[in-house]
């Protein structure tokens, strides 16, 4: 569906938290999304087939931004319509660049207002997102039990540093951390079950990770809820982790964390956290590319 024809809009390829095309997680972009409705931004979405899609409007009156380089965005996956997305947010703010230039810009969401500032480096460019503000919170006992049935994890093999959390920021994800990077690399969960746990939580992902050193984090990502087993990289789920690693005293409040993802599932990518004592928003950094 990549045609300019009067009827469609041009639907361009981006992959995000990798420089080449082959890595990180792929996002459908659309610059120019005026004129089309839901079910159209859907179809273009399913159609794709990536966990999600973004789409460009005019802002919102009042949103404060540079002359043209404020937007309303919106994000579909191939099932629906999800808050907020880091890695399509990283997706088109490269693609604006190489068409507008490096800078700051200030997108619209359904979660709230998120700056992105775009950089380029030695021909890569990197975009790094500020989140809205975030939040921590408990998870029942029933909960999740049901959430490691699902995954066919024993209780055995969780962290014990890490308790589970949900934790938002643009969007809703249980943290769960591996004791070791083998339980991590065996993923084979009960789609069904998962996804109406998923429904029923509001959450967007299950962010599992796996610390390798203090700063250092292995993660996947199941996506059910959005008719994706599984999301190659997930800068909501970075920037949701960043607030809760922090918020339990698991990192500093000053920190820069690395995490990679995608390598399981042959899309390697890497998602630099940022945290900043006195600031309770999160930074999720990344390049990105076109893919052919």
């Amino acid at each position: 569906m990549t045609t300019n024809s009067p009827q469609q809009p041009e639907v361009l390829r981006y992959t995000a938290f990798s420089s080449t095309p082959d890595g990180g997680n792929p996002a459908g972009v659309v610059l120019d999304a005026a004129g089309l409705g839901d079910n159209d931004m859907l179809a273009i979405a399913a159609d794709l087939g990536y966990s999600e899609s973004a789409f460009l409007t005019a802002p919102p009156e009042g949103l404060v931004g540079q002359a043209g380089r404020a937007y309303t965005i919106r994000y579909f996956s191939p099932r629906a319509e999800v808050p907020f997305c880091g890695h399509a947010t990283v997706a088109t703010a490269v693609a604006l660049a190489e068409r507008i230039g490096s800078g700051e810009l200030v997108f619209a969401t359904r979660a709230g207002t998120v700056p992105v500032k775009v950089t380029e480096e030695g021909g890569t460019i990197r975009a790094t997102l500020t989140s809205v503000e975030p939040y921590i919170e408990e998870i029942g006992d029933a909960d999740l039990a049901e959430a490691l049935a699902a995954l066919d994890w024993p209780a055995a093999d969780l962290d014990p540093a890490f308790p589970p959390r949900v934790a938002f920021a643009g969007a809703r994800h249980l943290v769960l951390a591996a004791a070791t990077r083998a339980r991590l690399a065996d993923l084979r969960y009960d789609f069904t079950r998962l996804e109406a746990l998923m429904h029923r939580l509001d959450l967007t992902t299950v962010q599992l990770v796996w610390r390798e050193s203090p700063t250092v984090f292995h993660v996947r990502d199941p996506f059910p809820v959005g008719g994706v087993v599984e999301d190659p990289a997930t800068g909501a789920a970075a920037a949701a982790f960043g607030a809760y690693a922090r918020e339990l005293g698991l990192v500093d409040q000053d920190a820069v964390l690395t995490l990679y993802q995608g390598a399981d599932l042959g899309r390697p990518g890497e998602l630099t956290v940022t945290l900043r004592a006195g600031d309770p928003r999160v930074r999720v950094s990344g390049a990105g590319t076109r893919i052919v």
